[in-house]
């Protein structure tokens, strides 16, 4: 097997923010296959953030984003375990892009574990009665209700949502490749959304 060039391992250096041997050995692994080799070290990352995702996060800084009109705007508390790490521009930029999602998407809560019993129960009911209403069978009322209630979360909760600057990764996707990146945890503390109504 070829040995991968140097302007390959940077490449993917690039594309992923992993380490220089983390990207020569993932391209080795991945017979210099760019797009497997970014695939590979993608889940790597994530179980390694994954690992990260209980550790304390004391310091952080709140970021915000008014959009172009001056009639929406975002403040969301971003944390991170050092304040070496949330004083950097790479996490400046995590922040303004988590900030920039939040005024675009319009979530309601940060993850499905703050989603209100009551409104979780709510939802269920009107998907039952929709399903009953056009004809479904009984037995299957709770199958609907559960899929329909997966697509509100990933309508309201911040982390399920595809993420705005790729569709293919989810808002906690991308916090999770951050926390491989930073090594160390990141955590979404809340946001508030404001905006004028005509």
């Amino acid at each position: 097997m070829e040995k991968p060039s140097i302007s390959l391992i940077q490449d993917l250096k690039n594309q992923t923010g992993a380490g220089m041997m983390d990207c020569k050995n993932a391209l080795v692994e991945c017979g210099n296959d760019i797009a497997k080799a970014t695939d590979l070290l993608r889940k790597k990352g994530i179980a390694r953030a994954e690992s990260k995702m209980g550790r304390d996060t004391g310091e952080g800084l709140i970021e915000s984003y008014i959009h172009f009109g001056s009639r929406l705007g975002v403040l969301v508390e971003v944390r991170s375990e050092t304040d070496f790490t949330s004083r950097t521009p790479e996490f400046k930029q995590l922040a303004h892009d988590i900030a920039m999602q939040i005024a675009a998407t319009e979530p309601r809560w940060v993850s499905r574990n703050e989603v209100p019993k009551e409104e979780i129960a709510h939802e269920i009911e009107i998907y039952k009665e929709e399903a009953k209403q056009s004809g479904k069978p009984e037995k299957i009322l709770d199958k609907i209700a559960e899929g329909k209630l997966e697509k509100f979360y990933k309508d309201n909760c911040l982390l399920e949502q595809p993420f705005l600057k790729n569709a293919e990764i989810t808002v906690e996707d991308f916090i999770k490749e951050n926390i491989s990146k930073f090594r160390e945890n990141i955590l979404i503390k809340r946001f508030v959304r404001f905006k004028i109504e005509d």
